[in-house]
């Protein structure tokens, strides 16, 4: 993996492992906030992980990567990622109607019907998942999705079997949320809930 990298949005587990004397230092955008620093199409690196000088001068990045391997604190390291990153920032203004969706979604803990709500922001369904793909990198329905189970992992499962967990969160059977739950954690239900969270 190289040593800067940026990743989309993901549904599925990745684990990393990190070898002795190393560690990460993760940004984390806002949903609406990655596409004010990136002009290529966010949707296509959904569920991918490209090196950062695929949007960025190698010469710059080369740079960056010196600077944060000489400094001995991470305070100093998030100060020089946080001047590179400004330093970028094409626009700040958010798309208030993408906004409005995401909050919305977050509001039905990701249950949201596509269709409805983009009637209800008065909006074709086609404009509005081109509108919010570009602004998010997922389309609603993966974005959706992604806010459903982190729903369900917040829930706790202890108080309730995990059949009705599946079928108060939109699932028809057991089984297909159990895939989903897997996809999503790297464990079934069971093995994740008894073992230490990671979240």
């Amino acid at each position: 993996m190289p040593v800067t990298t940026f990743s989309g949005l993901r549904k599925s587990v990745r684990l990393i492992n990190y070898t002795p004397q190393t560690s990460a230092l993760i940004v984390l955008f806002k949903e609406t906030g990655v596409s004010a620093f990136f002009k290529q199409p966010l949707h296509e690196l959904f569920e991918k992980s490209v090196p950062l000088d695929n949007f960025f001068a190698y010469s710059e990045i080369s740079i960056i990567e010196e600077r944060l391997d000489e400094l001995n604190n991470n305070k100093k390291r998030i100060a020089v990622i946080e001047q590179f990153l400004c330093s970028k920032l094409s626009h700040n203004t958010t798309d208030k109607l993408v906004s409005e969706a995401i909050a919305s979604i977050y509001l039905d803990n990701g249950l949201t019907q596509i269709r409805e709500l983009a009637n209800s922001l008065f909006i074709s369904q086609d404009a509005f998942e081109k509108r919010f793909r570009k602004v998010t990198g997922a389309s609603p329905k993966q974005f959706s999705s992604i806010v459903r189970m982190k729903s369900i992992i917040n829930q706790n499962a202890s108080s309730s079997t995990f059949l009705d967990i599946a079928l108060e969160n939109g699932y028809y059977d057991q089984s297909h949320f159990n895939k989903d739950f897997k996809i999503f954690t790297g464990q079934t239900p069971t093995d994740f809930f008894k073992s230490a969270s990671y979240w």
